[in-house]
């Protein structure tokens, strides 16, 4: 799902970016997480449902979606 809103809603993003916008903010909600482009901070958001957010970072942890 896409959403629009500039709600602040606890958006962080990786201690590594630093300063910079240039990285995916998330806002991590009780059955739900939102994701956004820091450029863009009012723009849309993909919006993850718990489960399916736990099981993308599990493979991103594990390796299991390959090399960019």
């Amino acid at each position: 799902m896409i959403v629009v809103s500039d709600t602040p809603a606890g958006w962080r993003k990786s201690s590594f970016s630093g300063n910079e916008y240039e990285c995916v903010e998330v806002a991590l909600q009780t059955d739900q997480v939102r994701a956004r482009d820091s450029k863009d901070r009012t723009g849309p958001q993909l919006v993850f449902g718990a489960q399916a957010w736990r099981e993308f970072v599990a493979a991103v942890v594990t390796g299991q979606l390959g090399a960019p």
